[in-house]
């Protein structure tokens, strides 16, 4: 082989070498994509979770990412329509992220799991807690927050154990609210007790005009609100303007520091389940380390930007356990070994058989200064 040969060779070959390094750098960059509500009745809440997830994965990028790159999470509204939230996940499969990652609803998430299967593509933490999510396992969606029946279930029993006996139920008239609804009910008879009023409204088009005067009419002592946001909101609000001085009682999915302001002055003494610990107590490792990054940023940490920051934990450990070039295989892969895994004072695992991850309950009420007192 002459010398101009040779050198010619090598230039070819150093090109080729180029631009499959430019390739694999491109395609090496960690796409995740999350459809959300932005706007619309959750939006106060999904802010506080997706900043919470972006707590931990701008600290990993500031390290140096994974493998190397850096993870980008794509996020796109779908006002928290149904609709448009499989609309947004198929735009987002098409453009080849790895993963989906921390949606909003439990309808909305019974509608993208055919996509799951059919793209195979993880789901990691949807931000629910529906039963229908954790049995039977779906092979591509990985939970990390506990059930909504367990939330509904422990708020029921606390309020029996202290004497309540008229409990009401509202709740939202969808798989989420009839999901949930059934911790409560199983609360409720273990109590040996029945609702005085369960009450049912429509998601796309609450109107408490009717089920408010009905609900006050029962005289409970308590009621549990099972809904989504600004609905609920109303929904306590109407209570109270028709004179009733129920204790109000809801879920862990209106934990955040903007349903409280929504709320206003009719935020104090309302009991909202858990399912993660105060974020106040830095005896927590995982929570002193949010804690501290939320304060870097100006923030203050809340429940709902808590379970984001843990939901971006178990998104960064499978990627970091997926291999040099991450597959949405092999991610699926890496998150079915993960066993045992230390979130920093909480231990979670997946299995073939088990993807329901956290298993967490409390109870906390809104104290006067708008924070959740355990």
């Amino acid at each position: 082989m002459g010398a101009r040969v040779r050198q010619a060779w090598r230039s070819a070959a150093g090109v080729a070498l180029l631009a499959l390094s430019v390739s694999l750098s491109a395609q090496a960059q960690w796409k995740i994509g999350q459809t959300v509500g932005l706007s619309g009745a959750v939006a106060a809440t999904v802010a506080e979770t997706r900043q919470g997830a972006m707590l931990w994965i701008e600290a990993v990028n500031r390290q140096g990412g994974v493998q190397g790159q850096p993870i980008e999470l794509i996020s796109l509204d779908d006002r928290f329509e149904v609709p448009q939230a499989v609309a947004n996940a198929r735009q987002l499969i098409d453009q080849g992220v790895l993963a989906l990652f921390l949606n909003r609803g439990t309808p909305h998430t019974q509608a993208l799991m055919p996509l799951l299967s059919e793209a195979r593509i993880p789901l990691i933490a949807p931000s629910t807690g529906a039963m229908v999510l954790h049995q039977p396992v779906h092979p591509w969606l990985f939970n990390v927050r506990a059930t909504y029946q367990r939330e509904a279930e422990r708020a029921i029993t606390h309020l029996t154990q202290i004497g309540v006996r008229r409990i009401g139920l509202v709740q939202v008239d969808d798989s989420f609210g009839e999901d949930a609804v059934q911790g409560a009910l199983k609360g409720l008879k273990a109590a040996g007790l029945s609702a005085v009023s369960h009450q049912r409204y429509d998601r796309s088009k609450p109107d408490f005009s009717a089920l408010i005067p009905a609900l006050v009419k029962a005289e409970p002592q308590a009621v549990m609100f099972i809904g989504s946001g600004t609905a609920v909101v109303d929904a306590m609000k109407a209570l109270r303007a028709a004179g009733s001085r129920a204790q109000m009682v809801t879920l862990s999915n209106n934990a955040s520091a903007g349903f409280v302001k929504l709320l206003g002055e009719q935020a104090r003494g309302v009991i909202v389940s858990q399912v993660f610990p105060s974020e106040r107590s830095i005896a927590v490792p995982m929570v002193k380390e949010a804690q501290a990054l939320a304060k870097a940023k100006g923030l203050t940490l809340t429940p709902a930007m808590l379970e984001g920051f843990a939901a971006a934990k178990v998104l960064v450990e499978g990627l970091r356990r997926a291999g040099r070039i991450p597959t949405r295989q092999s991610l699926a892969d890496a998150l079915n070994g993960l066993q045992r895994l230390d979130l920093g004072g909480l231990e979670l695992g997946f299995s073939q058989a088990d993807h329901s991850g956290l298993d967490y309950v409390d109870l906390s009420i809104i104290a006067e200064d708008g924070r959740f007192q355990r």
